[in-house]
């Protein structure tokens, strides 16, 4: 009785706890095409067809109602949002633990395990789409590992996972991982999980549909093939031991590393694979396979990976006392970046949003701007231009496409910059947002040469550029009726 008062305190100090973090936690240039998805969508145009969106499609749309509620707030209230998607993760871990038989405290130490990992802190700090997909995995863990599984219950897991992975599409590899384990242990109703996943992949047929060549680019082409191009010069990025040193790296920032060598001795030594060991495989997978590898992508092996570990008889002191300094290096990067005064804070971002929104007022600018930081548009109460909705990602490559490609899927690259007569800003793609400056650098120079004026906002990092004024046309010259 008192650890079930004690749970819903504790959810209600870690979200408290959590959406601290995400407003304070500084501004990443990977929030920009997210921001402005939800932001394009939230005014009625859809992704693919009107704007390019490098992810599979739900998450715009479910965000798209915070977006209009929010307005200028929008930015903030899409980390809040996924800073609360976080503690639920947590909760349905919890749950999945204790639907499974693992001890209280067990199952409360594994979730708050959870918690310190750094892949989970980062992933749930900024307005990225990790957090959406990875609570709706987590969500369907206490659905799947139930011991009486009805119809009701598998539709609604598959209808988790299948909307997981058209959040992003690494999640469809655990999603895919049951729906075979299911085949195998007819107890899970493998048709009734098929009837659940049936509306998302109608709706993820119907976004193909509207945009087929938006879709396949968005969703297979430009991550299978972007970042290839964008370290074409730093190969050893894209190196198998550059990979093998990151994900380790990025596993020993929290407790998932010893997770996974519990996991890992325990099932051998039990001679057995469940369930949870197959969807903590399919995670993995799903991380290993794009190069490179980004904390992020670690993060569908992880829900199934702390309810895995609440399940292991309790480990020896020195694994204890492993696991507590692993928890604790899993810490350190959210505190160095708060504690980093290179990096631009969210507050700061706003304010100058609000700036740029005062400057572009007096001079009665209406229209899309067109900037690779499109995240900071919302405060200016502005639309992005739609060519100009990936923020930075496709801007920066030189080949993926052709101008006529590019021009039917409104994209915009460094190589072909064609300006259409947008209000262009530069100066927030830079160090102070994880990003590079010499992408704006070329943006600047393009709106110079040809011939936009230069307005420096003051008390920030941004110039607008303005269209040069349009002279009127000359008249068409008097036909001359000379024989």
């Amino acid at each position: 009785m008192n650890t079930l008062l004690l749970y819903p305190a504790l959810l209600a100090a870690l979200a408290v706890l959590f959406v601290t973090l995400a407003l304070l936690r500084p501004v990443d240039h990977d929030e920009s095409q997210y921001v402005a998805a939800a932001a394009l969508t939230a005014h009625g145009l859809l992704p693919y067809r009107d704007f390019a969106y490098l992810q599979t499609p739900l998450q715009p749309y479910l965000f798209a109602p915070i977006a209009a509620l929010a307005g200028t707030w929008t930015w903030p209230a899409l980390r809040v949002l996924n800073a609360l998607l976080g503690v639920a993760t947590i909760a349905c871990v919890h749950t999945t633990a204790r639907t499974l038989g693992a001890k209280p405290k067990a199952a409360l130490a594994c979730a708050a395990l959870l918690a310190t990992c750094d892949i989970l802190l980062f992933s749930i700090g900024t307005a990225r789409n990790d957090a959406l997909p990875a609570a709706l995995l987590a969500a369907a863990l206490p659905l799947i590992v139930r011991p009486a599984i009805t119809r009701k219950t598998a539709a609604l897991a598959g209808l988790l996972l299948a909307s997981a992975a058209a959040a992003k599409i690494s999640y469809a590899f655990p999603a895919l991982a049951y729906g075979l384990y299911a085949l195998v242990d007819r107890r899970h109703r493998p048709a009734s999980i098929l009837l659940g996943t049936l509306p998302v992949v109608a709706f993820v047929a119907w976004t193909y549909v509207i945009s087929p060549a938006g879709f396949v680019f968005g969703t297979v082409t430009f991550p299978a093939r972007g970042p290839a191009e964008y370290y074409a010069l730093r190969p050893w990025k894209m190196s198998l031991p550059a990979k093998a040193i990151d994900t380790l790296k990025f596993l020993a920032l929290g407790a998932a590393l010893p997770a996974l060598a519990l996991g890992t001795r325990d099932a051998w030594r039990r001679r057995t694979v469940g369930l949870l060991d197959w969807l903590i495989l399919a995670g993995l997978i799903a991380a290993l396979l794009p190069f490179p590898t980004w904390r992020q992508y670690l993060l569908p092996a992880l829900p199934a990976l702390f309810v895995r570990l609440s399940l292991i008889p309790p480990p020896s002191r020195a694994w204890r006392i492993a696991i507590a300094i692993f928890a604790t290096a899993g810490l350190a990067p959210s505190v160095a970046a708060l504690a980093d005064s290179d990096g631009l804070s969210l507050t700061q971002a706003l304010r100058e949003g609000q700036a740029v929104g005062r400057m572009l007022d007096r001079r009665g600018i209406t229209g899309p701007i067109a900037t690779l930081s499109p995240q900071i548009l919302p405060a200016a109460n502005r639309l992005p231009d739609p060519a100009f909705a990936t923020g930075p990602f496709y801007f920066r490559s030189t080949k993926l496409l052709d101008a006529a490609q590019e021009h039917a899927l409104h994209l915009i690259s460094r190589a072909r910059v064609k300006l259409d007569g947008s209000t262009i800003l530069t100066g927030g793609e830079g160090p102070a947002s994880s990003g590079d400056a010499s992408l704006d650098r070329a943006l600047a120079t393009a709106a110079r040469d040809a011939g936009y004026d230069a307005i420096p906002i003051p008390g920030t990092r941004f110039t607008a550029f303005t269209p040069p004024a349009r002279t009127p046309a000359s008249p068409r010259p008097a036909p001359h009726n000379n024989p």
